[in-house]
């Protein structure tokens, strides 16, 4: 061992244990500033911002497969020379971090109307800068490397600012406008939802059949909700439809109300669903409002804020799901209900924030008129401009854009932006850019919304960077090169980010490529939920298998739009995974692989050294286009294969018996050089360990600054087919010995006195120490008298070999051993044949069973033969 040798690999401990190291590792990168982004630099650019998780958020397992396949991105392309930005930062989650807030205030006996809106805007910038942004810290764990020195959050001055334009510059365009219109509305939360804030759920509900009207006039009705019945403004029916043609046009009374209300025709009906009638609540069902609004009808509100009965009369006052088994009760005392279904199995949405369900609810709210920039944002990707991935999610994004209903922005919250409108004492209204100055005077008051979270979060590829200003980030960094995310948010989030994008940056989008991944399920893929209690925590899996695991498995898993299922196994199997790493690298450093050299001539290089070469620019080729197609799942197999089976396993193994002869510095050198290689290319996902082995074999600064691997400038001999196909002959002579040994009954370990003879041999003479080494195998001395021989069919011809077990075996043990695994044997053929032989068995199982108990009939038949030879060579 050469003392250089000698240092480094006391430079190593025995084992690799990511507690003691990685943290470590983090501080290092970010004090030497390898994330930090410069914009005057002349290295074509590569930028990603991170989705901003939620300041009240935590990191989870899907926070942990987006940052994972980012980081591996991002590092991947600071290899490969760019100037990479990879852009951190936090949302303001208005109504999350309002609830934590006003939860904490229950705490104390207090409301938030107790503080008043200053002072608690005032106490909510105090939670955020003691407990907001944990993940941050999270993050670092993981290994982001992100630029620090360019943290944003939603609600900082530069963004506030770039709302309040983006506001503006919408209003001024006609793109946004105030109007009464049908909204999720949270009586919990007290205020409006978007789409993507409300969870939809299959809840045990009831429908009842309501008969309004007498005799010839009375028609019948079914709801769901028969509380809103309180504020129908009509009942419909299709115009074509026979049965209420003589209908249409009259009017019949309102059970319980003593209103009149019309019978109408319109198109939305479907005849063929119930009765083919509807009841029409304008104010209480978006169908219903747009129902009323082609007839013109009153749209009467029946509940306030807080799902409360407005209506006079005895269900005033009334909670809505206390008005509903009431107003049942009074209908059915008039005979009115002709059918109850209960369970009756209906979509329910419910707040995401709080679970309560969602009450639609006629409101006075602020709009964008998405048409014109949805249209922008379809077109973007039609064109190319931007490319989905994997191309059959783009579908899904047509038709979300395609179909897009005007977006409602504002919350009836105190946290968040103050929609910067301002009302006059005479019905003025004045919009206010950043930097105008409000009107004052007596009677003059600020709209007292705020502005939906996703309106801001949808600014936050230009808006981090500078916008509204022209700056050198966005010149540089503009347009982002990737968005990576879950597909789950590709309408809301993604179409936001795209509509506002072309919009500001004058028709330039704002990513060149979308990248979908899946959701993550348990080992079984049904959803993670904490009520099925199958949720697995990122940080528990690091803290237990270390990040680099935890990150491994991950990237193994995410196949692009599909879901990955998660078991904890998977994890151990990657640790497993680094383990293996560390112990053929230490070897490797032990004795002396170095890169301090070029690579030997190819007439220097042994077959072994040829192929794992040979190997290497493939495996280099095919990881590079795979990632580059944002294939990680396929990339980290190729690796974790090449890794474990190609280098470890058979590599490693071979150059053992080089490194006793006459090749042992040649052999290092090939050492070094493929170990340099395989951890700069695992390092976009591993880079903790991989960092850790690389500077103690090369003694480099830091792989996050190394070179990218390219085949054309590793020095790789060219491809030697016939050095390919003696290592193929090895690896399966060795293989077929081991299986051989282990019938045989020889312990792993065991060295047996062995002959081989044949001309497949004679062509691999150069690789029987390799060979003898790999099969524990030992000369055949004399006096050897084979008792088991095995014949392996190789490219270059057969090989026989002989093998002398006497002593090396206890007979008897051996005998018992195979007799019971005999019985088991004959045990499975007479079952399997007996159902084989059952013709109603036959005729009734489905032919993927009878398939299956066909191959186990096959395997166990096999299994006897076996085992019966085998008997049959033991000695007496």
């Amino acid at each position: 061992m050469t003392e250089n040798a000698a240092q480094q690999q006391t430079d190593l401990p025995s084992a690799w244990n990511p507690a003691d190291e990685e943290a470590g590792i983090y501080q290092r990168w970010v004090a030497a500033g390898y994330f930090e982004a410069d914009s005057a630099s002349k290295k074509p650019p590569f930028t990603i911002v991170l989705p901003p998780p939620n300041v009240t958020g935590s990191l989870h397992m899907g926070h942990a497969l987006n940052h994972t396949l980012m980081d591996a991105l991002t590092r991947r392309r600071r290899m490969q020379g760019y100037e990479v930005l990879w852009l951190p930062g936090m949302d303001h989650a208005g109504i999350a971090t309002q609830n934590v807030v006003e939860r904490e205030l229950a705490n104390e006996g207090m409301s938030r109307h107790d503080l008043g809106r200053e002072r608690f805007v005032e106490r909510v910038w105090e939670w955020k800068a003691e407990y907001g942004g944990k993940i941050l810290d999270q993050m670092k764990r993981l290994g982001d490397g992100v630029d620090w020195s360019r943290e944003r959050f939603t609600m900082d001055d530069g963004l506030s600012r770039a709302v309040q334009t983006m506001f503006k510059k919408l209003y001024d365009d006609g793109l946004i406008y105030r109007a009464e219109r049908i909204i999720n509305w949270c009586p919990r939360c007290q205020t409006a939802l978007s789409d993507i804030e409300v969870d939809h759920s299959d809840d045990d509900g009831e429908l009842v059949s309501i008969r309004y009207g007498e005799g010839d006039n009375a028609i019948v009705v079914a709801t769901t909700r028969a509380e809103t019945m309180l504020g129908d403004t009509a009942v419909a029916v299709h115009p074509d439809d026979e049965r209420y043609s003589h209908l249409v046009g009259t009017e019949v009374e309102l059970p319980l109300t003593g209103r009149r209300i019309p019978i109408v025709a319109d198109e939305h009906v479907d005849p063929e669903f119930g009765s083919g009638a509807v009841k029409v609540t304008p104010a209480h069902d978006p169908n219903d409002f747009e129902i009323g609004r082609r007839h013109g009808l009153p749209m009467p509100s029946i509940m306030d804020e807080r799902a409360v009965i407005t209506v006079p009369g005895p269900f005033e006052d009334m909670d809505r799901f206390e008005a509903r088994p009431a107003v049942v009760a009074a209908l059915r005392e008039q005979g009115r209900i002709l059918a109850e279904k209960r369970p009756y199995v209906h979509a329910v949405g419910h707040c995401s924030r709080c679970d309560t369900v969602v009450e639609p609810r006629l409101s006075l709210q602020w709009w964008v008129k998405v048409e014109p920039l949805a249209r922008a944002a379809g077109e973007a990707v039609r064109d190319g401009r931007t490319l989905v991935h994997p191309p059959e999610l783009a579908k899904r994004y047509f038709d979300w854009v395609d179909n897009m209903h005007d977006w409602t922005i504002s919350r009836q919250l105190w946290w968040g932006h103050r929609i910067p409108v301002w009302y006059g004492p005479n019905g003025e209204m004045v919009c206010v850019g950043p930097d105008e100055e409000p009107p004052t005077g007596e009677g003059w008051q600020q709209d007292p919304d705020v502005l939906d979270t996703w309106f801001s979060s949808g600014l936050w590829p230009f808006s981090t960077m500078g916008w509204p200003q022209r700056t050198d980030d966005l010149a540089k960094f503009y347009p982002t090169s990737v968005l990576s995310t879950g597909y789950d948010i590709l309408f809301f989030w993604v179409a936001r980010m795209m509509m506002f994008g072309l919009y500001a940056m004058d028709g330039v989008q704002p990513f060149d490529h979308i990248y979908l991944h899946g959701l993550i399920r348990d080992a079984s893929g049904k959803k993670m939920s904490k009520s099925r209690g199958n949720v697995i925590d990122p940080l528990d899996w690091m803290d237990r298998f270390g990040a680099d695991a935890t990150r491994f498995t991950l990237a193994r898993g995410a196949n692009p739009g599909a879901d990955m299922a998660l078991a904890e196994e998977w994890a151990a199997g990657s640790r497993n995974f680094c383990t293996k790493l560390w112990n053929a690298s230490r070897f490797a450093i032990m004795n002396g692989a170095s890169v301090e050299q070029p690579l030997p001539g190819p007439d220097q290089l042994t077959e072994a050294d040829r192929w794992i070469l040979g190997r290497l620019g493939t495996v280099v080729s095919e990881a590079d286009e795979l990632i580059e197609d944002f294939q990680f799942a396929k990339a980290t197999n190729l690796l974790y294969h090449f890794t474990w089976d190609e280098l470890c396993d058979w590599y490693l193994e071979l150059a053992k018996v080089q490194l006793a002869g006459e090749q042992a510095d040649s052999t290092r050198l090939v050492l070094g050089h493929v170990l340099d290689t395989v951890l700069r290319l695992l390092h976009p996902f591993i880079p903790f360990i991989t960092e850790r082995l690389w500077i103690t074999l090369t003694g480099g600064e830091s792989l996050v600054v190394a070179g990218w691997p390219i085949p054309a400038e590793l020095g790789l001999p060219s491809p030697d087919p016939q050095a390919d196909a003696r290592i193929e002959d090895v690896q399966k002579l060795v293989t077929e010995i081991r299986r051989f040994r282990s019938d045989q009954g020889l312990k792993p370990g065991q060295r047996v006195a062995t002959r081989l003879v044949g001309p497949g041999f004679a062509a691999l003479a150069d690789h029987e120490g390799a060979v003898r080494a790999l099969a524990r195998l030992s000369e055949a001395g004399e006096g050897f008298t084979a008792t088991a021989s095995l014949e392996v069919a190789l490219s270059a011809g057969m090989v026989t070999v002989e093998v002398d077990t006497s002593g090396t075996i206890d007979v008897a043990a051996e005998r018992k051993r195979l007799l019971k695994d005999l019985a088991a044997a004959e045990k499975e053929l007479k079952q399997t044949e007996g159902k084989l032989g059952n013709q109603a068995f036959l005729e009734k199982a489905p032919a993927d069973v009878v398939d299956k108990i066909r191959a186990r009939r096959d395997t166990a038949a096999a299994d006897i033969e076996r085992i019966n030879a085998r008997l049959s060579s033991l000695p007496a």
